[in-house]
């Protein structure tokens, strides 16, 4: 846990300083479009559909991959300890493609989606308030 607050701490600062206007010390994750790798993990995993427009772009940051491995993993690509606004993060998916499509087996490396950090309590409350989440199972 101590590793992952250091690496939530370098994204928020980041997203800071490319004017980003977190409210939250700590961000909800989800990732940019379906990923039914996540899916699998859970024995009812399910799916929260929220257009992106939704949120204030300067709410929603973005790593090319999971947060951790994207921070950490050292191969020289030159995504890695990135993270990107909105506008950013479509113009890379443009470029690459969604990391869940290109890499669904997880052999071509660890990004296996675009991950999503919300900083602001205000859209996802929403969605959360409507619907009972299971986040595991027995």
């Amino acid at each position: 846990m101590v590793i992952r607050r250091e690496l939530e701490e370098q994204a928020r600062n980041a997203f800071i300083r490319k004017g980003g206007k977190p409210r939250n010390e700590f961000p909800h994750y989800m990732t940019l479009e379906a990923c039914c790798w996540i899916k699998e993990w859970y024995i009812e995993g399910c799916e929260i559909n929220i257009r992106l427009d939704e949120f204030n772009e300067d709410s929603i940051s973005f790593t090319y991959g999971d947060l951790f491995p994207t921070m950490r993993y050292e191969d020289g690509k030159f995504y890695r300890k990135q993270v990107y606004t909105k506008k950013e993060i479509m113009e890379l998916v443009g470029k690459l493609g969604l990391p869940q499509e290109w890499n669904k087996d997880g052999t071509l490396g660890p990004e296996r989606y675009v991950e999503v950090q919300i900083w602001d309590e205000d859209i996802i409350s929403k969605y959360l308030k409507k619907r009972s989440i299971i986040i595991g199972g027995a």
